[in-house]
């Protein structure tokens, strides 16, 4: 086997199951499933909530296999929820609907869940977005997810798309990230000077009953434990497929720089949880539209200058990924504003959840193909 990492693409959505005259979640994921089986198969899944439905991508080689691939789980997906009198909403949050009014899936996996964290499990009503990069050589993952942690709270920025919570404004551009805090083992990692100490870690807490397995770490970057890949795991869910594909192209061109300058034998400074952690309160609580901290000048920057600066730092990589269209689409989420941003646009005309809700539909359905 190459030494060279593949690059590979893996994307993960999860989408809100919502009806359209209500605009209420429904926990309606069985008459989804039993008909995706069909042509959906292995690519659609229920998660803990039966008002949440994921879809994942095979492994795609590049960007371009990934926008096909995205785009057409999509409109299957759509179209199956059409079919069944239900429409798919992407945003990290629902607007108005409680999680004390959702079933959860009847799975020995999730009841395990419930049975350890209870209510925290119970509210857990989030939707996100994970994007798996091929990274083969564990020992360079590891050394890369190190680097790629001072990036997180700018690409989770562009994200941002829950700021509504059981109806409330919640003054945060993402709610979804405040609500998953509640979690064990989630958040910023701290970085780990070998895969050695990295599984050392992983060892104890399954030797001391915390988890069973490396899957029950749910921070905002991990290596996952079954695939040979780092996985992304900070951001919301976007509205439109377009921005999916947008973060997807970044996030990967983030790890091909890092891997570039490590082979290079230039290092990245490594900076500690505590200090990106701020970053990320910052981004959850403002979005693009706050500062984030430098710390290299140690003084707070605008977050769309340190955007600027990454798309920067990465263009030398993103010619050879042929992701230049792609990764152009994150200067359409600064003009256009996040999901979050239009969100509170159409809330501010009518102050109305439901008109939200209406909003997110249609902005999820954005470039699908339904015919």
């Amino acid at each position: 086997m190459s030494n060279n990492p593949t690059f590979s693409l893996g994307i993960e959505e999860e989408f809100q199951i919502v009806d359209p005259v209500t605009r209420e979640l429904k926990s309606h994921i069985q008459q989804i499933y039993e008909d995706g089986e069909l042509y959906l198969k292995e690519f659609i899944k229920p998660e803990m909530h039966q008002s949440v439905v994921e879809t994942g991508t095979g492994v795609c080689k590049n960007i371009k296999e990934a926008r096909t691939e995205v785009f057409k789980l999509r409109s299957e997906l759509a179209k199956l929820a059409i079919k069944n009198n239900l429409r798919i909403a992407a945003a990290g949050t629902h607007p108005f609907s409680h999680w004390k009014d959702q079933r959860i899936t009847e799975h020995p996996r999730y009841k395990q869940v419930v049975d350890d964290m209870q209510l925290v499990a119970r509210a857990n009503l989030i939707f996100g977005l994970h994007v798996h990069v091929g990274v083969e050589d564990r020992e360079m993952a590891i050394h890369i997810m190190n680097a790629v942690r001072y990036f997180l709270p700018h690409i989770f920025a562009l994200s941002t798309n829950s700021p509504f919570w059981v109806g409330r404004n919640t003054g945060f551009k993402s709610y979804r990230t405040k609500v998953f805090d509640r979690f064990p083992r989630t958040g910023i990692p701290d970085y780990f000077t070998s895969i050695g100490e990295y599984d050392n870690y992983v060892n104890l807490l399954i030797k001391t009953n915390c988890i069973d397995n490396a899957k029950k770490i749910w921070w905002d970057i991990r290596l996952h434990p079954f695939f040979p890949t780092i996985e992304f795991r900070i951001c919301d869910i976007p509205m439109r497929a377009d921005e999916t594909i947008a973060l997807t192209a970044l996030m990967q061109a983030v790890v091909v720089k890092l891997y570039k300058l490590i082979k290079q034998n230039l290092g990245f400074r490594l900076y500690r949880r505590a200090l990106i952690a701020e970053n990320k309160f910052r981004a959850s609580r403002y979005g693009i539209s706050g500062k984030l901290i430098d710390f290299g000048k140690k003084e707070e920057v605008p977050t769309t200058d340190l955007i600027f600066e990454l798309l920067e730092f990465v263009d030398e990589v993103v010619d050879e990924l042929e992701s230049r269209e792609e990764i152009n689409n994150i200067k359409k989420i600064l003009e256009m504003g996040t999901g979050a941003d239009r969100q509170l646009a159409v809330w501010e005309q009518s102050y109305d959840t439901k008109n939200v809700v209406d909003y997110i539909i249609d902005e999820t359905h954005f470039g699908l193909n339904l015919k």
